[in-house]
């Protein structure tokens, strides 16, 4: 399976329901950038609710090539995100494991969104030592031939039962830090799966 995907910030569960099946991966680098949505937003679990955590960008017009997207470091939100992370995780059960990779993206400034993203993404597919052809797009199609188009279908206004397929998988509850405070909140962060299920998560996305 070959699937087109937009570049996602710790992207949740649905993006990495398909990452895990597809045999090419391309990562869409053409398209304009779009305001809110998960190419800058991450969602985790905080002791309060489900949280969003966004980056700041910098936009130098109307439309932007997501490929020509710079981070914005004028307020300190790696610091802001990462203590977010610490005090939703730190009482996970595989947080020790993973703590320091994860905490090396907020260490030190990356220009670009594109670039960020996607070392966050060859991350993960180490730790759940995964091998996985990632590609990015060669110009902009709007109906592209031969693969699964998700750039649009993986969006924080969509609901996941839209995609029945992804649905039934990402429903399955799983421990979660603060399950005793909250209904399975589906559909977070890999980081929240990855914190909670260390290398089980495979196991969890692949099973139907």
């Amino acid at each position: 399976m070959k699937v087109l995907l937009s570049t996602a910030y710790w992207p949740n569960l649905h993006y990495f329901f398909y990452v895990l099946r597809a045999d090419e991966i391309i990562i869409e680098q053409f398209e304009n950038y779009q305001k809110q949505s998960f190419r800058n937003r991450t969602q985790i679990l905080s002791a309060n609710r489900p949280l969003d955590l966004s980056i700041p960008v910098h936009k130098n017009g109307l439309k932007e090539l997501v490929k020509d997207l710079h981070i914005s470091y004028q307020e300190n939100w790696q610091i802001r995100h990462w203590r977010a992370i610490i005090s939703a995780y730190r009482n996970s059960p595989y947080f020790d494991y993973f703590e320091a990779e994860i905490e090396d993206f907020y260490l030190q400034p990356v220009s670009h969104l594109l670039d960020y993203n996607t070392k966050q993404l060859h991350l993960i597919l180490k730790i759940l030592k995964l091998k996985k052809n990632i590609q990015f797009s060669a110009d902009y199609e709007h109906a592209p031939e031969h693969v699964i188009d998700l750039r649009n279908s993986i969006h924080p206004k969509l609901d996941l039962n839209s995609d029945l397929l992804a649905a039934h998988t990402l429903a399955k509850p799983y421990y979660q830090t603060f399950e005793s405070k909250f209904a399975f909140a589906p559909n977070l962060s890999i980081l929240d799966l990855l914190f909670n299920k260390g290398l089980e998560a495979v196991e969890y996305l692949l099973e139907k």
